[in-house]
């Protein structure tokens, strides 16, 4: 019997993780381009994640959209402000050292916390209650089975994965996708063949940022509620599972944002859930100095 809720629990636990990994995966993977491309940081990332939760609410609660059209303008608004970003902050310093880079994408993290914050104010709002088909729960309590899992939860994995999917469609078979490939390798380079840098770039950070998008949307169907500052946790957690899977390496994002999504549920459950931070960041700190370059990634070599 103990034996059976014990797999019930590690069960329910697994379906969890999985949901939130997803949600890590996608703005892992906003990182994880944006560096693998102009080996950038994009610390802001994290916060056009959560002017994409913003978008979804709005479109959600004052236009009386569902689901799927909120999700979708909630991306194409955040690759229109990923583009402004990388044009109006990053471009003018692309030569420039890379902690000015860095030192530039903190001050546009804190420029769109805080100016959110003036715009929608400081204080918590609710996302509404999932209706209809995302409503709908699976489980059979009465048969013994304590196992929950939503519609909503599925479609949030099942939506995670499609993106994914498509993105390793893109930056394989598409003529963008070997431009992005040949820049990452060697930008001068790549510019010489006469595929436009500057245009490769900005669809970088394009595609990262509507995968930032969603996720701020789905986040905040889950969870029920956004603030200005939902983004940085979340955020630094992803840079996490990048750092875990290999910075600039796709799949390696991928597999980070589940191995984090997991780690994080499985101690929030069988632990405690204040322990749930410091596993992280201790994962971190160990992937630095037992591998540095993550699962995935490559050890560059310096050019001489």
């Amino acid at each position: 019997m103990k034996e059976g809720k014990f797999l019930e629990q590690f069960l329910q636990q697994l379906i969890n993780g999985i949901s939130l990994g997803s949600t890590y995966a996608l703005i892992a993977l906003g990182y994880t381009m944006v560096y693998g491309i102009i080996q950038l940081i994009n610390f802001a990332h994290c916060d056009v994640y959560m002017i994409g939760a913003y978008i979804g609410f709005y479109c959600l609660t004052v236009l009386d959209l569902g689901f799927v059209p909120s999700l979708l303008i909630a991306m194409v608004l955040c690759m229109v402000l990923g583009v402004v970003i990388e044009k109006v902050a990053y471009k003018p310093l692309r030569n420039s050292p890379r902690i000015t880079l860095l030192i530039t994408a903190i001050g546009v993290s804190l420029l769109l916390e805080y100016g959110m914050m003036a715009l929608v104010g400081a204080t918590v709002k609710s996302y509404p209650e999932p209706e209809g088909l995302l409503a709908i729960q699976y489980g059979k309590p009465e048969l013994g089975i304590d196992i929950q899992i939503s519609m909503l939860q599925i479609i949030i994995i099942g939506v995670s994965v499609l993106l994914m999917i498509l993105l390793q469609f893109i930056v394989k078979y598409t003529k963008m996708g070997k431009a992005m490939r040949a820049v990452s390798q060697d930008a001068d380079a790549a510019r010489l063949m006469g595929i436009n840098v500057d245009a490769t770039i900005s669809f970088t950070f394009m595609l990262g940022s509507a995968f930032a998008g969603a996720a701020g949307v789905m986040v905040g169907m889950l969870y029920k509620s956004i603030r200005p500052l939902m983004g940085y946790l979340p955020g630094i957690k992803a840079f996490v599972a990048a750092v875990f899977g290999g910075i600039g390496s796709i799949p390696g994002a991928m597999i980070g944002g589940y191995f984090i999504g997991l780690v994080e549920v499985m101690v929030s459950g069988y632990v405690n859930s204040l322990y749930k931070d410091a596993v992280v960041f201790a994962i971190l700190i160990l992937i630095l100095i037992i591998k540095p370059t993550g699962l995935m990634g490559r050890a560059e070599r310096e050019k001489v």
